[in-house]
């Protein structure tokens, strides 16, 4: 693979790209995006203290009771409750297994039994989950309410797909290799599975992303 930019060319090969498992793209001396791979991710205990989620990332200075956003990737091996997130908007999206029916308040809400499928919930609702049949996996957008809007999108089949304008992007590559391209400066890099690309003020660039099984969230933030 070859990368092009400002007048420059690097090459890499797919074993350099493993290499490089943190790797930090600039342009012009600004943080454009940032590849996080397996390696970076971190194991944090649930806060019903039931289990552990892996962070894949946070904002910065962000902790598990104070945030502004979180991604992460839980397993959910037993029926029960869900963590109290008040003052949060949670996006739920099923990554592997057979489903959950989810139940916000005694009303049932949504079942998640395809792949990718997405369920929105306000995080401060009394959620509980009842599994379809064995465990499962799955990705997690939490955001503040007030402080961000959030457009979460899913691709099942190879598509080309325009990343929106925001303050943050994000694309996770589920199960298998994305080509990301950055169009003003013709540069490109690959994104491998189970890897996170984060993309700071992507309507200042033109940016797509080709490829199956990816998840896309911008983050839009809200004026006061």
């Amino acid at each position: 693979m070859t990368k092009q930019y400002t007048g420059s060319s690097f090459s890499f090969n797919k074993h350099d790209i493993i290499l490089f498992s943190f790797f930090l793209f600039t342009l012009q001396g600004t943080l454009m995006f940032t590849i996080i791979s397996p390696d970076q991710f971190k194991q944090i205990p649930w806060k019903n203290g039931k289990g552990t989620t892996t962070e894949l990332a946070i904002n910065d200075g962000g902790t598990l009771d104070n945030f502004n956003w979180r991604l992460s990737i839980a397993s959910v091996v037993e029926n029960g409750e869900f963590s109290d997130f008040s003052g949060y908007w949670r996006n739920l999206i099923l990554l592997s297994g057979e489903g959950i029916e989810l139940t916000h308040d005694t009303n049932k809400a949504k079942q998640l039994k395809t792949p990718l499928s997405v369920a929105s919930f306000d995080g401060g609702s009394a959620t509980s989950g009842k599994l379809v049949k064995n465990k499962i996996s799955d990705f997690n957008l939490i955001h503040k309410i007030g402080c961000y809007k959030a457009i979460v999108t899913t691709y099942i089949e190879t598509d080309k797909v325009t990343i929106n304008s925001g303050d943050l992007c994000f694309v996770y590559a589920v199960d298998s290799t994305i080509e990301i391209n950055e169009q003003k400066n013709n540069s490109h890099i690959l994104l491998l599975k189970n890897h996170l690309l984060k993309i700071n003020l992507p309507s200042v660039n033109h940016f797509t992303a080709c490829g199956a099984m990816m998840i896309i969230i911008t983050l839009i933030p809200i004026s006061e």
